[in-house]
C-alpha cells in the first residue's frame, strides 16, 4: 500500500487503542523528554467545595482526544484555512503526577514535579485536572520562568485568601498566583454569578492587579476587545475551568454556573491570544465526567485543547 499517504498502516480508529491524550506517546522517563508539548495529568479533587469528581477528569479528556487523533497529518480548518498539529509539532504524554489520598500538600508537590520536568526539557507543560487547586503547584513551578500574566477563564473569582485554615483549595488559586512575584497581573473572564470569593476578596482582586469580567461584559465588549485587554508583550499562562463554560453545553463539573460562555467565543479569544502573545502554560480543570452521561463535557475539553495547541503552534510557525 505505499504510496497512499493516510491509509498506509494500519486505521487506528478513535476507539482502538490505549488513550493518552491526541494518542501521542507515553512517556514514562520524565528525564528523557524531547517535545513540544508535554500532557500531564493531575487527577486531585480533595480541594472541591460542593460536587467531587474531577479527579477522573484526565482520563476523561484524554479518551474524548481521541475521537480528534485519526493521525492525518494534521487537522485542516477551511475557515482559517490552515492545517493544525501536523506532524512537526510533538505531544508526548507524561502520564499523572502521583496523587496521595486527603494529602493535598504532597499531591500539590507532585504535580509541580511534574510541570517542573516539563519545562526543564523545553516542553510546553498542558496540564488536565483535577480541580482548579491544582493551578497552584502549576504557577509554583513556573518561579524560573520570568514573568507571566496568568489569563483565567472561569465561572467564579477563585480569590479567597484562606478559609476555616484552608489556603490551598479549589477556592484559593488566583490568589495564590497574585501573591507570586513573578505573575504581573490576571485577567479573568466569565466571572458571574454566585461566587465563593466574598466582596472583599473582589477588591483584593483588583488592587492586586486583577481584571475582571463577566460574561455579559465579554459579550457587549466583543472578543477582540476582551483580547487587547491583556497587557501586550505579556508571556501568558492560561487557566481554564470547564465551569466557564455554560452548562447547557459542559454540565459535567463540580461547580456548574449557568449563563457561561459558549464554544466560539472562548475559542475565539485563545486564537487572539495566541496570536498575539506567548503561550507558555496550560491547565484545564474541573471536568467531573460522571455528572455529564453524554460524554460531552470531556468532549468540549479535548476539542478546547487540541484547538489551543493547534494555534499556539501554528503562530510560533509563522515567526520562524
Amino acid at each position: 500500500m505505499a504510496g497512499h499517504g493516510y491509509e498506509d498502516g494500519r486505521l487506528n480508529l478513535p476507539f482502538v487503542g490505549i488513550a493518552t491524550f491526541g494518542k501521542k506517546d507515553y512517556v514514562a522517563d520524565w528525564d528523557a523528554i524531547d517535545a513540544d508539548v508535554a500532557i500531564i495529568g493531575a487527577p486531585f479533587d480533595f480541594g472541591a467545595q460542593f460536587r467531587s469528581g474531577a479527579r477522573f477528569g484526565p482520563r476523561s479528556v484524554r479518551e474524548a482526544s481521541t475521537l480528534f487523533s485519526f493521525g492525518h497529518a494534521g487537522a485542516y480548518d477551511h475557515e482559517d484555512d490552515a492545517t493544525y498539529l501536523g506532524e512537526d509539532v510533538r505531544i508526548v504524554d507524561m502520564g499523572d503526577a502521583d496523587i496521595i489520598h486527603t494529602d493535598t500538600i504532597n499531591s500539590h508537590k507532585n504535580i509541580e514535579f511534574a510541570v517542573r520536568k516539563a519545562l526543564s526539557a523545553g516542553a510546553l507543560p498542558v496540564t488536565i485536572g483535577g480541580d482548579h487547586s491544582v493551578n497552584i503547584p502549576c504557577i509554583n513551578a513556573f518561579d524560573d520562568q520570568g514573568d507571566i500574566h496568568v489569563l483565567q477563564i472561569d465561572a467564579h473569582l477563585d480569590f479567597v485568601d484562606e478559609r476555616h485554615g484552608v489556603r490551598y483549595g479549589h477556592g484559593n488559586p488566583m490568589r495564590r498566583a497574585a501573591e507570586k512575584p513573578y505573575v504581573t497581573g490576571l485577567s479573568q473572564y466569565g466571572i458571574r454569578n454566585v461566587s465563593s470569593t466574598a466582596k472583599e476578596g473582589y477588591a483584593a482582586a483588583r488592587e492586586m492587579g486583577s481584571d475582571i469580567q463577566s460574561v455579559r461584559q465579554f459579550r457587549k465588549m466583543g472578543v477582540e476587545a476582551a483580547a487587547a485587554r491583556i497587557p501586550k508583550g505579556a508571556r501568558v499562562y492560561i487557566t481554564i475551568d470547564i465551569d466557564a463554560f455554560c452548562p447547557s453545553i459542559a454540565p459535567g463539573t463540580g461547580t456548574p454556573s449557568h449563563g457561561g460562555f459558549l464554544y466560539y467565543e472562548v475559542l475565539e479569544l485563545l486564537q487572539l491570544v495566541a496570536q498575539n502573545h506567548d503561550v507558555v502554560g496550560i491547565d484545564l480543570v474541573e471536568v467531573a465526567p460522571d455528572y455529564d452521561q453524554t460524554g460531552g463535557t470531556a468532549i468540549l475539553a479535548a476539542q478546547v485543547l487540541l484547538n489551543l495547541l493547534g494555534f499556539i503552534f501554528h503562530e510560533r510557525a509563522k515567526s520562524k
